[in-house]
């Protein structure tokens, strides 16, 4: 099927140039970079991975003001923020 698609200069460029350094047509590299793309959206994130942080471990346990406990970052940021709306 024959389509119009308005592409901006660059992309349309870098895909030129594509073409010719690979000694092929746009019209038979186009449709391979269309497929690649919608490929690449059709992998599944990985749902539900749990993301690990760095485990830092100190000279000294932290004393009950200074241990980041989620409670307390979600008060720090609320501290900042209200201090940033402030100035």
């Amino acid at each position: 099927m024959k389509t119009t698609v308005e592409l901006p200069d660059d992309l349309i460029r870098a895909i030129k140039i594509r073409a010719v350094s690979e000694g092929r047509k746009l019209k038979d590299l186009i449709p391979e970079l269309l497929r690649r793309g919608l490929e690449s959206e059709d992998t599944p994130q990985e749902a539900g991975r749990r993301v690990q942080f760095p485990l830092i471990r100190t000279a000294h346990r932290a004393s009950p003001e200074e241990e980041l406990t989620p409670g307390r970052v979600a008060e720090i940021l609320l501290d900042q923020e209200a201090e940033a709306l402030t100035r």
